[in-house]
C-alpha cells in the first residue's frame, strides 16, 4: 500500500464564552469553530511493526504522550493492525490557541483507519477523539461549526464561502492550563450572543460584531500585546479581530484578499510575523485534507 499524506489544518475561535467550571472538571464553554488554510502534514508508511513518529519540530516529544501516537495507540487497542511509521512536518506552533495537535490526532485518526482498513464509523472515530481532547473532534471534520458543553458537542454550520484572514503569530505562546487557572468566571449563564451570531450571520466573512474571547483577560503579562495586535489588524482594514482560543495568535477577518495582503506585508516588514490566509469551508476540507503519494 501507498503511504498517506494527510493535512492537518489550524482553527480560530470566532468568539469563545467560557460560563463556568463542570462537576466533571471541564468548563462549560460555547464557541464558533473554524479552520483556516494553514496546516501540519503528516505522512504515514507502512512498516514492519509497531508505530514510530519522527518530527520536522526541535522541541516536540515523539514519545506516548504526543497526541499523535495517542490516536495510533487508540486505534491499534485491541485490534490487530500493522506497522506504521509516521512523519509529522510541523508548522502549526505550539501555545498559539490554532489547535496544530489535535487537528494532528484527529487526521491521524482518519488516516489510520483508512491505512489500517479498520472500517470504524465516524460516531466511532468520534468516541476515541474524544478521548484524546475535548477540541480533536471538530478536526474530524473541520469547516465551520458551534462546539457547546465541554467542547466535543458540534452543530456544523452551512457556510460555504472562503473569508479571507490574516493571522498573527506572536513571539511567545499561552499555556491553555495557565490561561484557565487565571480565568474569573462570573458569568452564570450565556448571553447568546454567540448562538444569535451563528444563526443570523449567513456568511463566516461578516463582521464579528460584538462577540468577544473571554480567555482574552487571562492572558497576563501578555494581555498588552494581545491588544495591540488586535488594534493594528483593525487599523490595517479588518472588520474585526480576536484572539484565537487560549492565545497566544490573533486574527483579523478581511473583506477581500487585496486588503488582508497587504495587511500582512506591512506587519512582516514591521518585524511581525503574520500569514495572510483564508477560512476553508467542511465541504472543502472533506476533500482536501487526505491525498495520496507515491
Amino acid at each position: 500500500m501507498r503511504p498517506l499524506v494527510a493535512r492537518a489544518y489550524a482553527k480560530v475561535n470566532l468568539g469563545l464564552e467560557i460560563l463556568g467550571r463542570r462537576e466533571d472538571g471541564y468548563h462549560e464553554i460555547r464557541t464558533i469553530l473554524q479552520t483556516v488554510d494553514f496546516r501540519d502534514e503528516l505522512t504515514f508508511r507502512p512498516a514492519g511493526e509497531g508505530v514510530a513518529l519522527t518530527t520536522s519540530s526541535q522541541t516536540l516529544s515523539t514519545g506516548p504522550d504526543n497526541l499523535v501516537m495517542r490516536a495510533a495507540a487508540l486505534l491499534s487497542e485491541n485490534r490487530a493492525v500493522g506497522g506504521v511509521a509516521i512523519h509529522l512536518d510541523k508548522r502549526i506552533p505550539e501555545g498559539m490557541g490554532l489547535g496544530g495537535g489535535s487537528a494532528d490526532a484527529a487526521v491521524t485518526l482518519r488516516a489510520l483507519n483508512r491505512l489500517w482498513e479498520l472500517d470504524l464509523s465516524a460516531e466511532q472515530l468520534h468516541r476515541l477523539a474524544e478521548r484524546i481532547g475535548m477540541d480533536v473532534p471538530f478536526f474530524l471534520y473541520g469547516g465551520t461549526a458551534v462546539a457547546v458543553s465541554k467542547g466535543s458537542e458540534l452543530y456544523p454550520l452551512p457556510f460555504e464561502g472562503e473569508a479571507p484572514i490574516v493571522l498573527i503569530l506572536p513571539d511567545f505562546s499561552i499555556s491553555t492550563a495557565a490561561a484557565y487557572s487565571r480565568l474569573r468566571l462570573t458569568k452564570k449563564h450565556s448571553d447568546l450572543k454567540l448562538q444569535h451570531f451563528a444563526w443570523r450571520v449567513p456568511f463566516v466573512g461578516d463582521s464579528l460584531g460584538d462577540l468577544v474571547n473571554h480567555l482574552e483577560g487571562a492572558t497576563g503579562e501578555h494581555a498588552p500585546a494581545i491588544e495591540r495586535h488586535k488594534n493594528r489588524l483593525l487599523e490595517l482594514g479588518a472588520t474585526s479581530s480576536m484572539m484565537s482560543g487560549s492565545g497566544a495568535a490573533v486574527f483579523g477577518m478581511f473583506r477581500d484578499r487585496k486588503t488582508a495582503d497587504n495587511a500582512a506585508s506591512t506587519l512582516t516588514q514591521g518585524g511581525i510575523r503574520a500569514i495572510a490566509t483564508k477560512t476553508i469551508s467542511r465541504k472543502a476540507y472533506s476533500e482536501l485534507w487526505l491525498s495520496d503519494t507515491d
